[in-house]
């Protein structure tokens, strides 16, 4: 007998490792729609109290993933009753629905999570843009809308369309006065915000070996600013290291590339030739050299959030403003991402060094990142360690916020102005700090309580500003409805739904959170759209390239249409927004040819005819400008799941149904 000779297994890439251990529907081919197994999820507040109301409307009796955490973190003011009731209605829906409850005042989601949660060669959806903050672990960790992490709660796999693997290598040293965040704000310098789309960003290489696992969480968290599906790091002997010093080297295994693996596109990033970065306002991927912007005043610091988590962010800028006093014209202000990193820091010099130097502290959580207090003073210089500074995310409409790493941070709080924290040397002849981490953490898990094994009995607590979800009807076959905001690129999830102390207590009231569409746009808006709610069953807005970027927040989609929105007419799409629109029954066409965008104005009243044959066979939608008398040619790239789930209205209609 002639023997068999089987075709030897390709080499795969970390990423390739993660999907394909968990592909359950699908082929691993860019651009079809795969659906995984789903191991872990977590939400924060600012999203999870829809979820929690989605697994209500679903008839959920328990989690079905491995572990599923809810987090509060977001909306930690209690100005009124609005957060805290929020606070006691999620803690009542955790223990009916099975999930671990991060207490208000303990941490970050994403670094907490890290810390106790998170384990390599696991998959993770997140109701929070930055949950690929994880795949620093070795994880295969997406942000997504909060009905797809609630779906897969309930044990449905997570669909997404199967993305290309960009390959980073990673070479040499980070030099001093450099550090991680300069890592991933070189990528926004080479690739912008959009550049990312349709992308998992893998890295490698001996470059690694210099980056700690929390520097490897500041690179995965901003992935998510480069417009890609997640960030994927291998697990190697230093998440080994981080995972024994959390109690858990249980939980390790080796994750690597196959020697000789391949990637559908390159990149190099030679370290030690990276010099301090900053992102400019009102875009992260508006980067340029400190330098080429040092001396500007600045008004305002803020060390912390889930893009710099780490102690040794905190640790570095204790070290820089040691025995100093912060300008006498700078805010210093300090959010720590968890109780664990004070009882951490308080253990060295860090706690006091800050204290001493004039730094306000403030709860551990998100706070200032999305705009829950610490708003800078109008048209100021605003430097933060943080991820995002679209417009008037901070709670200032006319906000001029940078994004920089805690050295570049630190070296603005002492002089008052941008400098490049390389010149610390000469200015205070000063050392660059290096921080060597504790074999072992104090480890303070007090304020996560555990699943509760009875949770079908508890009945969920809902105060006065807590609406069950609004119902709504299948999509409509034939209407007429009018443009009634036309916009240009990269418009943000932060524009169509702003953050911030006044709006996001409203997220479990749609009606009251609605008002708010598209505010920091036009804050004529929902008064227009209920007018024209009056006259048409709806309306549609027009967009550029890259609509919906960044938050996850659902309500950019949910909101809008509670005021009527039938349809979203763009160059392209953000991943998760455009998910979100589609799994909340709005239609997300995209222009046929790009130039059709210029033959739409605000004010003109478009026409869609057989508009369910047009989703249902996946062909393109004739869109007729009635005000113009022309038709354009739009298509949509719906799955046949999701044309389904938005000819019901919705995806929560859609499961009913099913």
């Amino acid at each position: 007998m002639n023997p068999t000779h089987l075709p030897m297994p390709q080499p795969k890439n970390v990423t390739q490792k993660l999907i394909s251990s968990h592909l359950v529907e699908g082929k691993m081919e860019p651009g079809q729609e795969i659906g995984l197994k789903i191991d872990q999820a977590l939400q924060q507040d600012a999203t999870g109290t829809l979820v929690m109301l989605e697994l209500e409307a679903m008839g959920l009796k328990r989690a079905q993933t491995e572990v599923a955490v809810q987090y509060v973190d977001h909306n930690l003011l209690q100005g009124d009753h609005k957060n805290a009731d929020d606070h006691v209605f999620l803690q009542s829906a955790a223990k009916k629905f099975g999930y671990w409850f991060s207490r208000p005042g303990n941490g970050v989601s994403h670094p907490v999570h890290m810390e106790r949660f998170g384990k390599p060669g696991k998959t993770m959806v997140g109701s929070d843009s930055h949950t690929p903050a994880a795949g620093s672990l070795g994880m295969l960790a997406i942000g997504t809308g909060g009905l797809d992490v609630a779906a897969a709660v309930a044990g449905k796999p997570y669909y997404v369309k199967m993305p290309k693997v960009m390959g980073v290598e990673l070479k040499g040293k980070l030099p001093d006065w450099v550090s991680a965040k300069d890592v991933i704000l070189e990528m926004l310098r080479r690739y912008d915000v959009k550049g990312g789309r349709g992308y998992i960003i893998e890295y490698y290489g001996e470059g690694l070996q210099s980056l700690s696992a929390m520097d490897r969480h500041v690179i995965a968290n901003m992935g998510t600013e480069l417009g890609a599906t997640t960030t994927v790091f291998p697990s190697d002997e230093e998440v080994r290291r981080f995972l024994k010093s959390q109690g858990r080297e249980g939980d390790w295994l080796e994750l690597t590339a196959d020697e000789g693996a391949g990637y559908d596109a390159h990149d190099t990033i030679d370290l030690p030739k990276l010099v301090p970065l900053i992102a400019r306002p009102s875009s992260p991927g508006n980067v340029v050299p400190v330098s080429e912007v040092a001396g500007l005043p600045v008004h305002q610091v803020v060390i912390g959030s889930s893009a710099n988590p780490g102690i040794r962010d905190f640790w570095v800028t204790s070290e820089i403003v040691k025995g100093k006093m912060a300008h006498e014209n700078v805010s210093f202000d300090v959010n720590p991402t968890s109780r664990q990193l004070i009882e951490n820091l308080s253990r060295t010099d860090g706690f006091f060094n800050l204290l001493h130097a004039g730094a306000r502290f403030h709860q551990s959580g998100c706070m200032g990142c999305i705009g829950m207090g610490q708003a800078p003073a109008s048209g100021k210089i605003s430097l933060r360690t943080m991820p995002r500074n679209f417009p008037g995310r901070s709670g200032t409409l006319d906000d001029q916020v940078y994004l920089c790493s805690p050295e570049t941070a630190a070296a603005a709080a002492l002089t008052g102005k941008i400098t490049d924290p390389r010149g610390l040397e000469e200015l205070y002849g000063m050392k660059y700090p290096r921080y060597r981490y504790s074999e072992k953490e104090i480890i303070n898990e007090q304020m996560l309580l555990p699943p509760d094994d009875k949770g079908e009995r508890v009945e969920l607590v809902k105060g006065p500003n807590i609406r069950s979800l609004p119902e709504f009807p299948p999509y409509p076959d034939a209407y007429k409805a009018p443009v009634l905001l036309k916009m240009g690129d990269n418009v943000s999830t932060d524009e169509i739904l702003r953050a911030g102390a006044e709006v996001l207590p409203l997220r479990s009231n749609i009606p009251e959170i609605s008002k708010y569409s598209y505010s920091i746009i036009d804050d004529t808006f929902y008064d227009r759209a209920m007018q024209a709610r009056k006259e048409y069953p709806g309306h549609i807005v027009v967009a550029g390239d890259n609509y919906a970027q960044g938050s996850s927040r659902e309500h950019a989609a949910l909101a809008p249409k509670y005021l009527g929105q039938l349809a979203v007419i763009a160059k392209t799409y953000a991943r998760i927004g455009w998910q979100n629109l589609a799994n909340f029954g709005i239609l997300p066409l995209e222009f046929a040819n790009p130039h059709d965008y210029d033959k739409i104005e605000q004010g003109d009243v478009l026409e869609v005819k057989e508009a369910r044959k047009s989703i249902r066979e996946g062909r393109q939608v004739i869109v007729r400008n009635v005000t113009k008398g022309i038709d354009i040619p739009t298509r949509h790239t719906l799955s046949r799941r999701q044309q389904a789930a938005v000819l019901e209205g919705g995806i929560i209609n859609y499961f009913k149904k099913n």
